[in-house]
């Protein structure tokens, strides 16, 4: 069920687009049973990676919860780890940091839970938070450009995987010069775009 968004063309504004979509997710009165899709979407699409470092995310705002999914993976090998990101005050980059459930947390600068004292670890697939999305792996996010800076400097570059209820998706939407597209987006329908 997804709401009538504004007759907007690419050009206008993504500040008002944000705050729609976010709206709109937050209110969704099937978003539980959305997560739920979502989530045996992820662990699917997840079988056949051969990963063993996942850099994921906090989830805020209503996003989609990847961590129980990625639990569950972390079970099955002893070697997979999971990673949070840490905001690099100096750069506006991310690192990531393992996490585990029932790690010591606090609070980062923007007042996102992220491990205290786990060890850095460099992620080979990044699982990343959409506002909304667009054809061929355009993600809209918060604005703050923390993923774009943050891939266009990690060598080697991890797989991005956009995680988004499928009501986030805008068709008018375009890369900006800075955008980096995502390489797959994962939603309740199932893949959205790219492909393991």
């Amino acid at each position: 069920m997804s709401m009538d968004l504004p007759n907007m063309e690419p050009t206008q504004d993504k500040k008002t687009l944000r705050r729609q979509l976010q709206a709109e997710r937050q209110g969704l009165i099937d978003r539980h049973q959305r997560a739920m899709h979502l989530q045996e979407v992820l662990r699917v699409w997840l079988m056949g990676r051969p990963d063993t470092a996942i850099g994921a995310y906090w989830p805020i705002k209503g996003e989609f919860d990847a961590l129980p999914a990625l639990f569950r993976w972390t079970e099955a090998d002893a070697k997979r780890r999971i990673g949070l990101p840490v905001v690099d005050k100096d750069s506006m980059q991310l690192t990531f940091q393992t996490w585990f459930p029932g790690c010591d947390m606090e609070a980062d600068a923007y007042g996102i839970p992220k491990p205290r004292g786990t060890p850095r670890f460099e992620p080979t697939l990044l699982l990343v938070p959409c506002v909304g999305y667009g054809p061929e792996g355009v993600r809209l996010g918060y604005g703050g450009g923390f993923y774009d800076r943050t891939l266009a400097t990690l060598q080697p570059r991890p797989m991005t995987v956009g995680l988004a209820y499928s009501n986030g998706f805008v068709p008018w939407l375009v890369a900006e010069p800075h955008d980096v597209p995502l390489d797959a987006v994962l939603t309740d329908d199932g893949v959205a775009w790219g492909a393991g």
